[in-house]
């Protein structure tokens, strides 16, 4: 019905309209006026007799598009008749599903019809490959706190399927060889193996190359319209351009008036304007906060200063030879880029001729020189500074120079120390060793050989008496003199025994040699050792604490220029076959069998018995020159000629501790103390640095170090300074050498006062050693200190003339009348040192009370003497 419906409608269309008739030629189309279904000649009328005028439309849009659909509408209707006519005869024909059976049911016993079951490809509707996750293109984090994963296709939740862990991910790389081939599933959410075809196309994906095989990008061009023999001269259609392309579309114009009539009547309403509410309501905390910070406020101008005035004080103008210096340096050299000027009036004062200039400049620096906004922080200097003991309260110490010995001949290279601290000896360029009494300040002895000392070193043991001297590719081991004959008859049976020790199974190079006992004498080495050839000049020695073992370092040598000595055995042995790097120092430890190898950067630490590397300490110094080790074992301090100066924890890393740069050169030597908290470095500046070192036994308490002292006493020649330091074992005394060729002897500065009332006895303790004045036998007695009985400088005879006292190095004592006077007269007494003076007075005041007036170092003080016998005075050192 609905086609036979259509039919007619298409007949009826088929007749001519009196519309499409050409119009007339009187007739002008912008005159037209259509009227729509819904308006009658009343609504045309109520337009008050206008027409409207017709948009600009396309002349070219309907005529066409209506020719056509009267063309399609007469096939159609032609199709479809002749469709009805021939549906019943090709109906059996066409079968648009597979023709159906006819059987009985079982169930029910009735005839029905089944259909084959349909074969599912990929033109059909239904396919197996379906995912049973039917969840859709959503986010499948929504998921993430849910035990499922999306719904299938009846409703019922998809579980989320076990995944392992990333160790179970690396295994089944490992274990499976086709993991690779498999791609994650978010939908699914479980690995799913890609097809042949897939891993082909990622394959080519990942080779940069064309995604599809069968495609290729230089396939020979096709020539349709160009080439020999097809070019187009005719155009492809000649037929005229047709009217319609520029006659208005009454349709069009129907349409458009029905739009503008419904907006006319306020059917078709447009959407208003937006607007914003005052003040609007916003959440303060749903917008993020921006990255970036503020713009910083430009900062302000500088302020003139009173030499930009125009009436400026005098002061402020410049001479003649300022302004001509100030012409004739260059724009950027200048101070100020202004001379100031004085004008009588500020009537007088001219336009400022700066100003477009000063104005371009600041627009300049706001536009293109960057900001920063500087924090002020109120900080305490003091608060900055570490809270350190005082040095007064870390007494004894080594704070001035007392003693000076002078080398004859070139620079001090080398000095040690006796185990005693009696006795100095030391070696220059020249070949002479020297020995000297630290007390006194005498050249005992002196040794020439001839050539550069390179290393001198006292050995450690008490019981026997002797040093080593090392020159050109040979040590020396030399007795000293004024040795009691138990220490010199032990020392002689070590190294010239009567038995030489058996031959060591491996041979060394090394070769020891003893002269005869007919042609030994004190100015003769008592033992020698020959290096190999090549070895050059041993620069160091270094004993073990038992004094059976020494170790040097020569300039030579492939393996190192290590040699260890063993002096009981007369044996010799290289421990390192071939060292990485220049070695510079070594030294055993105190306490453990443990090897200390430095080289230019790097310091090795070897465990001797097992022999083994235990650790590599690094101090970042690029060129080593000294270092020393704790008496406990557990701390080490290197140095270098880039003036750093490192305390290693052996305990806690092997990097530094600390880093010290308290000197302006190169250092050159660093010692610690063997009894007392201390430890000095001497450089090229010509300074030598005390510090306080305590090392606690508490592992969790860090070391103290606290610099004390600077010590200046050498001059610098050639560009060297101090060149080795030294302490004496049993004082806070310090031996230095130095290039100027002197050795310098630096104590400790200490002064009491005991007033002894029973006998009117005197007892001043200086530097160390104790003066006793004593009013009867009016003399002088020197004593170590205050809990020693033992005599250093013989008192007796002590002389009875008046006002005479033994003088002593370091210091004067001058006696102006009797120590003790009278009751009536007080008596004077004058100490004179290096350090300072001091000058007593005793003025008797009443029977069985006296006051000493004294001054020392223009400090004066006042001290009440009571009839308490050995009452100890300590004066403030002002």
């Amino acid at each position: 019905m609905a086609v036979k419906h259509f039919a007619k409608t298409s007949n009826k269309r088929k007749q001519p309209f009196e519309d499409d008739a050409p119009p007339a030629p009187s007739l002008h189309v912008e005159n037209l006026e259509m009227l729509s279904d819904e308006e009658n000649d009343e609504d045309a009328a109520s337009d008050d007799g206008h027409v409207d005028e017709f948009p600009e439309i396309d002349t070219r849009s309907d005529s066409d598009e209506e020719e056509d659909e009267d063309d399609s509408d007469d096939e159609e209707e032609e199709g479809e008749n002749e469709a009805e006519d021939g549906s019943e005869s090709d109906n059996s024909s066409l079968h648009v599903f597979p023709k159906a059976k006819t059987i009985v049911s079982d169930i029910t016993g009735q005839p029905k019809r089944v259909y084959p079951e349909i074969e599912p490809d990929y033109d059909s509707d239904s396919s197996t490959e379906d995912a049973p996750n039917r969840v859709g293109n959503v986010p499948m984090h929504w998921y993430d706190d849910l035990p499922h994963v999306g719904y299938n296709i009846d409703g019922k939740k998809v579980l989320r399927p076990a995944r392992g862990d990333e160790l179970d991910k690396f295994l089944q790389t490992v274990e499976d060889p086709s993991s690779w081939t498999s791609a994650f599933d978010k939908t699914s959410q479980m690995d799913k193996p890609l097809t042949t075809e897939e891993l082909d196309i990622i394959q080519r994906l990942y080779a940069g190359e064309v995604p599809d095989a069968s495609y290729d990008p230089y396939e020979p061009m096709t020539e349709w319209f160009t080439g020999k023999g097809k070019e187009e001269i005719m155009p492809l259609s000649a037929a005229p351009e047709p009217k319609r392309r520029w006659v208005p579309s009454k349709w069009e114009k129907q349409k458009v008036m029905k739009i503008v009539r419904a907006i006319r009547q306020g059917r078709i309403i447009g959407s208003k304007p937006k607007t914003t509410s005052k003040f609007p309501v916003y959440s303060i905390w749903s917008e993020p906060s921006s990255s970036h910070p503020p713009p910083l406020p430009a900062p302000k101008p500088r302020l003139p200063t009173n030499s930009e005035s125009y009436n400026p004080p005098e002061e402020y103008l410049p001479t003649e030879e300022e302004r001509k210096e100030w012409e004739a340096q260059d724009v950027e050299d200048r101070e100020r880029d202004y001379l100031p000027q004085k004008y009588s009036a500020l009537r007088l004062v001219p336009a400022y001729d700066r100003f477009i200039k000063e104005r371009f400049s600041r627009q300049l620096d706001l536009y293109l020189a960057p900001r920063i906004q500087r924090v002020k922080l109120n900080i305490d200097p003091s608060t900055l500074i570490p809270k350190l003991p005082s040095p007064s309260s870390l007494k004894p110490f080594p704070n001035y120079k007392s003693l000076t010995f002078t080398q004859p001949k070139g620079r001090a290279r080398c000095i040690s120390v006796s185990p005693d601290g009696a006795w100095v000896i030391s070696g220059d360029e020249g070949g002479r060793v020297s020995l000297w009494e630290v007390n006194v300040g005498r050249e005992v002895k002196s040794w020439d050989f001839g050539s550069k000392i390179g290393a001198l070193e006292w050995c450690p043991r008490a019981d026997v008496s002797y040093f080593v001297v090392t020159i050109e590719e040979a040590i020396h081991f030399l007795i000293p003199p004024n040795v009691p004959s138990s220490v010199f008859s032990l020392t002689e049976a070590l190294l010239a025994p009567a038995s030489l020790p058996p031959a060591p199974t491996t041979p060394s190079p090394v070769k020891w040699v003893s002269p005869p006992s007919s042609a030994r004498s004190i100015d003769t080495p008592i033992l020698t050792a020959t290096l190999p050839p090549s070895s050059g000049l041993p620069t160091q020695v270094t004993w073990h604490r038992r004094g059976d073992y020494l170790a040097t370092v020569s300039t030579g040598g492939t393996q190192g220029g290590v040699w260890i000595h063993q002096i009981t055995r007369r044996h010799s042995q290289a421990p390192f076959k071939k060292v990485k790097g220049a070695v510079q120092m070594v030294l055993f430890h105190p306490l453990k069998p443990h090897f200390f190898v430095a080289t230019q950067q790097y310091v090795r630490l070897y465990n001797l018995s097992e022999q083994k590397l235990l650790k590599t300490l690094t101090p970042g110094i690029k060129w080593i020159s000294s270092m020393d080790v704790h008496p406990s074992g557990d701390h080490l301090i290197v140095g270098g000629y880039d003036r750093k100066l490192c305390w290693f924890d052996l305990e806690l890393s092997d990097k530094p501790y600390k880093i010290m740069r308290y000197h302006t050169r190169a250092i050159r030597s660093l010692h610690f103390h063997p009894s007392y908290p201390l430890f000095a470095s001497s450089s090229d500046d010509g300074a030598i640095q005390i510090f306080h070192a305590r090392v606690y036994n508490d592992l969790m308490t860090d070391p103290l170090i606290v610099p004390l002292k600077i010590l200046r006493g050498h001059e610098i020649r050639d560009g060297l300074g101090v060149l080795q330091v030294k302490w004496c074992s049993r004082q806070p005394w310090l031996v230095s050498g130095g290039a100027d060729g002197t050795i310098a002897v630096c104590q400790n500065h200490s002064f009491d006062l005991w007033v002894n009332n029973s006998s009117d006895a005197y007892a001043i303790l200086i530097h160390g050693e104790m003066i006793i004045f004593d009013p009867d036998i009016r003399g002088c007695t020197r004593k170590r200190s205050r809990s020693q009985k033992k005599t250093i400088m013989p008192s007796s005879p002590v002389q009875k003339q008046h006002g005479c006292i033994r003088e002593t190095p370091g210091f004067n004592v001058n006696r102006k009348e009797g120590i003790a006077g009278t009751r009536s007269e007080p008596a004077s007494l004058s100490v004179s040192s290096v350090a300072g003076s001091l000058k007593i007075v005793d003025v008797p005041v009443r029977s069985g009370l006296r006051v000493i007036h004294g001054k020392y170092n223009a400090g004066n003080f006042d001290v009440p003497i009571t009839q308490r016998a050995g009452t100890p005075v300590d004066p403030p050192l002002n």
